[in-house]
């Protein structure tokens, strides 16, 4: 296979840079579909599986313990937040990325099939156990998994299209979910469908985000980059890490910031559990708040996508977390099921708005060649505090409350506020700076090129 010093042998470098930027743009239906259909249903399955709602419910279920809730979920951060560095390091020297990502994306979809297996074969502390070391391995893979797929789209989709691809991939996928959790609530968990209905709604996952993957692999066309880090063994690699965060002061801030917002995971898997404490919950009820938590995401990620695209992924940070702090006050003070529906309402457009802007505001701090590393170490900056937060939530439940939960995380949020407002500006605008100034550089034939590229761009916003 060529590399891309064949592909590029006798280009200069702007005019590389201009070929591969004809190859995104060349290719950007095939790859826009690609990204919304794995969206759209390969990420549906694990919207399922990470809302704060069957997985704590069921492990509650299974254990009678917050504690235990909190370990298992702490440790599926914990995965995550050991094997993202690592995956970057995989990743970042490799002229095309989607066989590695293949493979994580598979095993992931294991995990969850290995969940739903096990609920059929055993029960009691055997159960237990084994649902908590999928978990883990779970995380395992989704680290390095995250920082693939984040690159990949990267790699793919222009910057200017990226917010609303998400939104109308997430709208789609959340319609999907929201609807899907309703049915799995009411009919799966609460008619026990299979002997385990929790089990019986993961294989539904399973099945979901294996087509969304499928159907992935067959469509994307992925660009070689001009440019690659040459491979170094992953302790060298590790040791720049410091002269990376020296170098990038505002993507640092951002890490701070990310990491105390993401404290909410300390809070995230008691909000059914508190629930519970005051209304009655059924498999109707945990199926009618994980749809409203769900539906949020349907609801709310057209507005962060537009809005993303037009002032910036910043922006969407701010306000997902002003709604964040509003939703988990709100959550505290209300005692009927309607009302703790639009709690969970709020709190699923804020997580939304959050995931979308954390992940994507990443790839805009510096050089595309450091893009996989940025984004593990950023994803590892919330793993490492989403690890500790559940066993340190579960905790502060048993032994101060429910409450103590809530206010931890609405403090962490407003560090997370004012660390953003204060010391991290919105690096699209430097990013624009500098690819004006590249457009100048390469002259009139890329001016024809960017107005053919705002033409496509038009017509892949609208669809």
């Amino acid at each position: 296979m060529p590399t891309p010093a064949d592909i590029y042998a006798g280009l200069t470098p702007p005019e590389r840079e201009a070929a591969y930027e004809s190859f995104i743009w060349r290719n950007l239906k095939r790859n826009y579909a690609g990204h919304y259909i794995h969206g759209m249903l390969g990420m549906t399955g694990f919207r399922l599986v990470n809302a704060p709602t069957f997985i704590p419910a069921y492990l509650h279920l299974l254990s009678g313990s917050d504690v235990a809730v909190g370990i298992g979920l702490a440790l599926q951060q914990l995965g995550g937040a050991i094997s993202a560095v690592v995956g970057a390091a995989q990743i970042e020297h490799r002229k095309h990325v989607i066989p590695v990502s293949m493979f994580l994306g598979t095993m992931m979809r294991v995990q969850i099939l290995g969940m739903a297996l096990v609920g059929y074969l055993l029960s009691g502390t055997p159960l237990l156990v084994a649902v908590i070391a999928f978990l883990f391995l779970l995380g395992l893979f989704s680290g390095p998994q995250g920082v693939a797929f984040q690159f990949l789209l990267a790699k793919m989709i222009p910057i200017r299209l990226r917010g609303r691809l998400q939104g109308w991939r997430n709208m789609t996928g959340g319609l999907i979910a929201a609807g899907l959790s309703y049915l799995a609530g009411k009919y799966l968990v609460g008619q026990n469908v299979w002997g385990n209905g929790y089990s019986t709604t993961f294989l539904a996952a399973f099945v979901l985000t294996s087509l969304g993957l499928t159907a992935f692999r067959f469509l994307v066309k992925e660009p070689e980059p001009p440019t690659l880090r040459a491979r170094v063994d992953i302790r060298e690699r590790v040791r720049d890490v410091p002269a990376m965060l020296r170098d990038n002061p505002a993507f640092f801030w951002f890490m701070v910031a990310r990491t105390f917002a993401v404290a909410n995971r300390v809070a995230s898997p008691f909000y059914i559990i508190y629930a519970s404490r005051t209304i009655a919950l059924s498999g109707a009820t945990i199926g009618e708040l994980s749809f409203a938590y769900l539906i949020a995401d349907t609801a709310a990620n057209l507005v962060w996508g537009y809005l993303s695209d037009k002032s910036g992924f910043r922006s969407t940070f701010l306000v997902a977390l002003v709604l964040w702090i509003a939703a988990t006050g709100l959550l505290m003070g209300v005692h009927t099921l309607p009302m703790f529906m639009f709690a969970f309402f709020g709190l699923g457009a804020a997580n939304s708005g959050y995931q979308m802007s954390a992940q994507n505001i990443v790839f805009e701090f510096g050089h595309r060649d450091d893009m996989a590393m940025r984004l593990a170490l950023s994803n590892t900056a919330e793993s490492t505090m989403a690890a500790a937060g559940p066993f340190i939530g579960g905790l502060i439940a048993a032994f101060i409350g429910y409450h103590a939960v809530f206010w931890v995380a609405i403090v962490c949020e407003a560090i997370a506020l004012g660390l953003l407002l204060a010391l991290v500006e919105e690096p699209r605008k430097k990013r624009l700076a500098l690819e004006a100034e590249r457009a100048e550089a390469l002259g009139a034939s890329s001016t024809t090129s960017l107005a053919e590229r705002e033409a496509e761009e038009g017509g892949a916003a609208g669809r």
